[in-house]
């Protein structure tokens, strides 16, 4: 059976070697089996035949089975001409109309022929037309036996060459005709107990199903199996690197933690960071390696975190990497790191004297050269360095550490997945991995993306912060924004304006960045500004942001280069230009620059009055919430998983043919529990009565580039 799905495409009556480069170019469908998984994207239905009488402009779609009594041909000026032709069911005359195409219409449809028509009606001079429609000789609607007709995409190219919706349904029935039954890819253990249809009914009724119930079960097979692979995939990933790295065991909690947390801990930890911590230590204390994501947003005390995790792996003798995607974020967090490291008076939080830790943290960016690059790499070597903060730097081969037993990284999905895995050559056995994001993913499609991760989640802010104010304003109110930022600057505050390009576009109608900082300066004339975007030389854009960050500029003028890496407490403001071009998960990262100090903190939405449906809601969303979450489950709905950044360098599997992340996500749990049995059942993957999911995995793997990232 499996010779037959791989045989060649061309091979299908129909199709041929010209038709097939275009389905391969346009669509990558290349065998029997590409067609069969080229699922139509909806369903029209059929089953029944109107009369004329029966018309109404209500109808989205009807057939009526009649006879051509005679065309008329209507000159509509220079070359064009509207073909009609009368058509009559036998009691009421209804028109065809054509705006093109006349000479083959007339030549293919004959007067006195029976038909059946099929389109959207409309009226024109008080009688029922239909125009362009699709025409079938009676006989030929044997085709979906008329039922629910399926509609496929297709390409310009394609429409150019004759390659409609039409012609790709007549392609799967022929294909479909000269199949025999197809095996099954699930055992009886599976699809008995979830009720769900044979591989073989499924293929052929999400095709051509009789009514909506046989296409909506057929679909939910076919989208549970997809999923099931996809979370077998990954679960047997991670079991096998269970199985592969024993990790370091790292059960100590001693002077430096103990230290910091009762002495130098410049605050009370939330709750939620306190369970966060207990997931992480309870993992450092297996034996086993841990791989786990940290969710939170912006403000909600990752990096505390990660440095307790990392004071922890120095108590038992172990070294620690913090690994950032930007120069200017590792040396935020350098920064932060420090100050908490550092000894002071009193503690806000305890009434003892605070104490030198004596961890040594060191940096190690592009910028670092010379005599202190040197410093830091034989500090690394002898151990005397404790904790490394730093970017891709810290993965170059020259790079040696004594003992790394944890390696933090910061914003996971800005690393490729062989650059994370350089990480694990650092030691005999991998470090210890946690991973660190401020943009929130929403459970189904964390499951998906970063499924042989364990997920804990900081789900509380710390107290004193104030919620952040957002608005939605137009471009015509700009006068009293411009009068809400004098107000915010007279209280000593500062302002971020983000524009989306750096120099004008001649596709794009936008404002650019270099015309608003003219602007900004004209209208503010008494401020100092600063500017950033991502064309400037590493230097000038650090100068520029120290410059902002110390309150030497009231305002900063940039692009999204801010949107992480700048940390300025006094910052009360952020205006995003032209915030309709931006998705949602960028407009809440750029909104969490502002809001980090006690005060009141503003994020104004610009935006011009052209705006779609979903853009609009987009907007709205973000002026109801500042959650994070909720934020990102609407950007998915919205954009699609596929749209979401990280999810092409996840290294997981991600080409879905029929589910969909954004709306199934009752399913990708069911998928994934139903995963999770069999490599409990079967941690080693060998077990007999698996062999038919191994097997399966295998052949998907290999007919997919996305698949074979995972060895």
């Amino acid at each position: 059976m499996s010779s037959i799905l791989e045989q060649d495409i061309k091979y299908l009556n129909g199709v041929g070697p010209q038709r097939k480069e275009i389905l391969s170019k346009e669509l990558g469908i290349n065998s029997f089996g590409d067609l069969l998984e080229y699922y139509p994207y909806k369903h029209v239905d059929r089953s029944r035949v109107y009369k004329v009488r029966e018309l109404t402009l209500e109808m989205p779609f009807v057939q009526i089975k009649g006879r051509i009594l005679s065309f008329e041909v209507f000159d509509m000026g220079p070359r064009k001409k509207r073909l009609v032709a009368h058509f009559s069911d036998g009691e009421r005359v209804m028109d065809l109309v054509w705006f093109s195409g006349v000479p083959y219409i007339k030549k293919t449809y004959k007067v006195g022929v029976e038909y059946i028509v099929f389109g959207r009606p409309g009226v024109f001079n008080g009688r029922f037309q239909i125009s362009h429609p699709e025409i079938d000789s009676v006989s030929s609607l044997e085709l979906n036996n008329m039922g629910m007709q399926p509609y496929y995409n297709t390409t310009e190219k394609m429409k150019k060459a004759g390659m409609t919706s039409r012609a790709v349904e007549k392609l799967t029935k022929n294909l479909m005709d000269k199949l025999p039954t197809l095996p099954e890819t699930l055992p009886d253990y599976i699809t008995k107990p979830l009720h769900l249809m044979s591989r073989d009914e499924a293929i052929r009724k999400v095709h051509y199903p009789s009514n909506q119930y046989e296409l909506q079960h057929a679909r939910e097979r076919l989208k549970f199996e997809e999923l099931f692979y996809v979370q077998l995939n990954i679960l047997r990933y991670a079991a096998n690197n269970r199985r592969k790295y024993n990790g370091y065991l790292l059960p100590k909690v001693g002077d430096c933690f103990n230290n910091f947390y009762k002495h130098n801990l410049p605050f009370e930890l939330t709750g939620a960071q306190k369970r966060v911590m207990h997931e992480i230590h309870k993992d450092m204390n297996t034996g086993r390696q841990m791989n786990r994501l940290v969710q939170g947003d912006v403000g909600s005390g990752k990096t505390l975190v990660a440095l307790m995790a990392m004071l922890i792996a120095v108590d038992n003798g172990f070294q620690a990497v913090l690994m950032a995607p930007t120069e200017i974020l590792a040396e935020q967090h350098l920064e932060t790191i420090r100050e908490f490291l550092a000894p002071f008076p009193t503690s806000p939080a305890s009434s003892e004297q605070s104490i030198d830790l004596g961890v040594r943290v060191e940096l190690l960016t592009g910028m670092v050269k010379g005599k202190k690059r040197k410093e830091v790499m034989e500090g690394l070597l002898n151990g005397d360095v404790n904790i490394l903060v730093g970017t891709h730097a810290i993965i170059e081969d020259n790079v040696a550490f004594q003992n790394l037993g944890l390696a933090v990284i910061d914003e996971q999905h800005r690393f490729g997945v062989a650059q994370r895995a350089k990480l694990w050559s650092k030691n005999d056995n991998p470090p210890h991995i946690l991973v660190m994001t401020a943009t929130p993913i929403p459970r189904t499609l964390a499951m998906t993306i970063y499924g042989d991760l364990d997920v804990s989640v900081i789900d509380e802010m710390p107290p004193g912060r104030k919620p952040i104010m957002t608005l939605h304003k137009y471009e015509n109110q700009m006068v009293s924004l411009y009068e809400g930022i004098r107000k915010e600057v007279a209280k000593g505050r500062q302002v971020y304006v983000v524009y989306p390009l750096i120099t004008e576009s001649e596709k794009m109608d936008l404002q650019d960045l270099e015309a608003g900082f003219a602007h900004l300066q004209e209208v503010f004339p008494t401020y100092k500004l600063s500017k950033v975007h991502g064309k400037m030389k590493p230097v000038e854009k650090e100068l520029e942001m120290q410059r902002f960050a110390r309150g030497e500029t009231q305002m900063l003028v940039a692009t999204t280069v801010i949107e992480v890496g700048v940390n300025v407490p006094n910052a009360s403001v952020m205006v995003i230009m032209e915030a309709q071009r931006f998705g949602l998960s960028q407009l809440h990262q750029l909104r969490g620059r502002v809001g980090r100090g006690a005060d009141q903190s503003y994020c104004i939405l610009v935006s011009d009055y052209k705006l779609s449906n979903e853009t609009k809601k987009r907007l709205d969303i973000m002026c109801e919430t500042n959650d994070g979450f909720r934020i990102a489950e609407a950007d998915l709905k919205l954009r699609g998983p596929g749209d979401l950044e990280g999810t092409q360098q996840s290294g997981m599997a991600f080409d879905l043919k029929i589910a969909n992340i954004a709306t199934d996500g009752q399913i990708v749990q069911l998928a994934r529990d139903e995963a999770q049995k069999i490599i409990d059942s079967d941690p080693e993957c060998n077990a007999p009565e698996h062999a038919l999911l191994w097997k399966r995995l295998a052949e998907i793997r290999k007919s997919s580039v996305d698949w074979g990232v995972i060895s």
